[in-house]
């Protein structure tokens, strides 16, 4: 695009010289100086004409270059027509011939339909109204001084113009006024900012011409003519090339200019402020400064509208930043999920309280509430949750403050006159039926404390939370007030979540393994493997007080990891050793925390793999409850299972499903409850429940056989027990007769003088 630019360059550098040349000596005919603008505006057009052609532009781009073109050529034909005309009037200067201002006032018309095609990026129709408004402003105030000091002094002189001159430069004087307010809004789109920016400036050129015919009468015609106009030409070619590199280049989209409204109105004043000075604006016949004056107060009228409806907007901001603020507020102090109160604002009601009168503060707890997000899932986990807020809510009646502190966790606070029992109370019966959209019957655990003005909430909220964990402690479903020394067995609790993470990392804990033996021939044919805690302070800490630690705090994974490889690498060593017969099974216990553990199937892998222990020969120990924990521990199941690796299920006959079990779970092997075994040996049982015991005994071991698993009976303490199993179909048992859990150098022991015996 630069050849057009520098082409309009040397057009309008030509008519600049020769005006000055003409100025001194007046060489050839006047008419010399009106070529200068159609050719300029001939160059502009086809500046137009080769940026469609070569540039890819936007649907609205397009059709605004085009009709800019089609302008360009218009103008190019209209002031040729002049230029004929003033070579055949030569050496006067030639009046607007009626053709040329028909071509030229087709021009702008083209010019300022495409000017008005070109989209601001506004869509809703409020934004579109109050940017009409503002444009409205704009254009009224500069048209009025386009109109007083360019076309009046032109319509009210002495020897007035021709109808055909005014005509063009009253459509000349509006493209200006239409394109300045125009491109003060354009942001970005289609067509560049820039590029309008230079278009739009031709009409000022058009105002100049006119301001130059006022001031300088017939001596200010030819200079306009000859070095202002053709400048039009070039300004569109720079337009042109300027829009050419921004559609290879684009650029950020900048913002429209929003002052331009407030200096139109003081543009307005400077044409009042003549009108009222000079008074020949207010001669009879003459209505220029009724005119002027009206437009002044039509702006003014309509800067007042605007600042209305800045005003109203301001007042809707207002509004919605006050919502917002209010509706942050709430979110920072309630819960998304049930719209209680959290624990920061309960605590600083609670504090609030605490100042001036007593409180009662009741924590309550889902028993099982994580059995139901494992195997219902989350929805239904947070429909409970939903369920039971509404559950306390009803039962805390009014005055009382709810709130979910975290999880499954609640508080109620309570007025200083309640006890807090007759609440407690309403949320057992409430939860005595079934709730929530799954219709769950659910148990609850609560915790009471009260506590005098002036207590710190911390210490009430530490005393609630150690009668939750007495509460817990008694079992499903009860309720306890604070006692002194509550705190005690809750914070040895804590104490214990924290020394399992140092015990694990400091190698404390012990693998013991108790025989698993033939009931034939008392022949060890595996081993469970049993952890054991030895506290440094502590001494031998039993499994039935750290094994729950472990599973509340997620230890349990790591620990039952390490388990799983101590195991696998001592039965791999034993088979290395003593040979492929020595043992049939090692069975580590599995906790339903690492079954839910994504890498626990690759651990299992990992642990077989490393060792070199055969899969067949690893038997892992899950409970009923563990099995019952939804799909995804169903997979898990059943990918061991394909591995190779068999699974046996614990303490078979305590659970509500274990018959249906056997059909859906992969179990290799059967292992009797102890409870089963008790007085199995007696051959008149003393009571029903002795007599129900053997019966059931005699069923599972007839079941497994017709399923083809095998059994192992738990909890023999005598030989006679012994007999009586083998008798039942029980060919493997366990139990302190039968070998307790010993060190794995005593099973060792045990193993090699088997060796030494069957050699002898």
């Amino acid at each position: 695009m630069r050849r057009y630019v520098i082409t309009a360059a040397l057009i309008c550098l030509l008519g600049t010289l020769w005006y000055g040349l003409w100025t001194a000596v007046s060489p050839g005919t006047v008419a010399v100086g009106y070529l200068f603008m159609p050719l300029s505006m001939a160059v502009g057009g086809l500046s137009v004409r080769a940026l469609r052609r070569a540039v890819p532009l936007a649907p609205a781009g397009h059709r605004f270059w085009l009709l800019l073109e089609i302008c360009c050529y218009l103008f190019a034909a209209g002031f040729s027509v002049l230029a004929v005309d003033a070579f055949r009037m030569a050496p006067d200067l030639p009046e607007m011939p009626p053709a040329g201002a028909v071509l030229i006032g087709a021009g702008v018309l083209v010019a300022m339909w495409g000017v008005a095609q070109v989209p601001l990026g506004v869509t809703s129709w409020y934004e579109r109204g109050k940017q009409w408004l503002d444009r409205t402003i704009a254009f009224l105030g500069c048209a009025t001084v386009l109109w007083h000091f360019g076309i009046s002094p032109m319509f009210w002189s002495a020897d007035p113009w021709s109808t055909s001159a005014l005509s063009v430069l009253l459509l000349a004087c509006l493209f200006a006024a239409g394109s300045i307010t125009k491109v003060a809004y354009i942001a970005g789109g289609p067509v560049d900012r820039r590029a309008m920016r230079l278009v739009a400036s031709t009409g000022l050129i058009a105002a100049l011409v006119a301001l130059l015919a006022v001031l300088g009468g017939y001596l200010g015609i030819l200079p306009g003519q000859a070095v202002c106009m053709p400048v039009c030409g070039l300004l569109i070619a720079l337009g042109v090339r300027r829009q050419a590199s921004a559609t290879r280049n684009p650029r950020a989209v900048g913002k429209g200019n929003l002052w331009l409204p407030y200096l139109a109105v003081l543009a307005v004043d400077v044409p009042v402020a003549d009108v009222l000075i000079r008074s020949w604006h207010w001669a009879p016949g003459v209505w220029e400064g009724r005119l002027v004056v009206s437009a002044a107060v039509v702006v003014t009228g309509l800067v007042a509208l605007r600042q209305f409806v800045v005003y109203r907007e301001n007042a809707r901001l207002l509004r919605e930043k006050q919502q917002s603020e209010e509706r942050l507020r709430h979110e920072a102090t309630h819960d998304p999920l049930t719209g209680l109160a959290n624990r920061s604002l309960f605590r600083y009601s609670l504090d609030r309280v605490l100042e001036t009168a007593p409180a009662t503060v009741l924590l309550a707890d889902l028993d099982e509430f994580k059995t139901v997000n494992d195997s219902l899932g989350h929805d239904a986990g947070d429909s409970l949750l939903f369920a039971f807020a509404r559950v306390l809510l009803d039962a805390a009646g009014p005055g009382a403050e709810v709130a979910r502190l975290a999880g499954d966790e609640f508080a109620v606070l309570l007025p200083g006159d309640t006890t807090g029992a007759e609440v407690a109370e309403r949320i057992a019966a409430a939860t005595a039926v079934p709730i929530s959209d799954q219709r769950l019957l659910v148990k609850f655990s609560a915790g009471l404390a009260t506590a005098p003005p002036g207590t710190p909430a911390s210490d009430v909220l530490r005393q609630a939370d150690a009668a939750l964990y007495a509460a817990k402690e008694r079992g499903r479903g009860n309720w306890v007030r604070y006692a002194g020394g509550m705190e005690r067995p809750a914070s040895a609790h804590a104490r214990l979540g924290g020394d399992l993470r140092r015990a694990l990392d400091a190698g404390e804990f012990r693998i013991v393994y108790q025989p698993i033996v033939s009931l034939d021939d008392s022949r060890i044919v595996g081993v469970e493997a049993l952890v054991r805690w030895e506290h440094p302070e502590r001494g031998m800490v039993s499994p039935i007080d750290f094994i729950p630690a472990a599973e509340r705090t997620g230890l349990i994974v790591p620990l039952g990891r390490w388990v799983l490889r101590e195991t696998c690498r001592q039965a791999a060593a034993w088979l290395a050793e003593f040979g492929p017969d020595v043992l049939d099974k090692a069975a580590p216990n599995v906790s339903v925390r690492q079954l839910h553990d994504p890498d626990f199937v690759n651990d299992v892998a990992a642990a077989l793999a490393d060792f070199g222990l055969p899969a067949n020969r690893l038997v892992l120990e899950l409970t009923e409850s563990a099995v019952l924990r939804g799909q995804h521990v169903s997979r898990v199941l059943h990918e061991l299972h394909d591995m190779g690796v068999r699974l046996a299920l614990d303490d078979f006959g305590t659970g509500e499903s274990s018959l249906s079990l056997l059909r859906a779970f992969p179990a290799a092997i059967v292992k009797l409850d102890k409870s089963f075994v008790d007085g199995i040996e007696l051959d008149e049982p003393d009571t029903p429940e002795a007599h129900a015991r053997q019966a059931v005994a005699r069923a599972v071991a007839q079941l497994a056989d017709a399923l083809g698993l095998d059994t192992v009976a738990e909890g023999i303490e005598n030989q006679e027990q012994a007999d009586r199993l083998r008798r039942l179909g029980y060919h493997v048992g366990q139990g302190y007769h039968l070998g307790r859990p010993m060190p794995a150098e005593k099973i060792t022991e045990i193993f090699a003088a088997g060796r030494v015996k069957a050699a002898a």
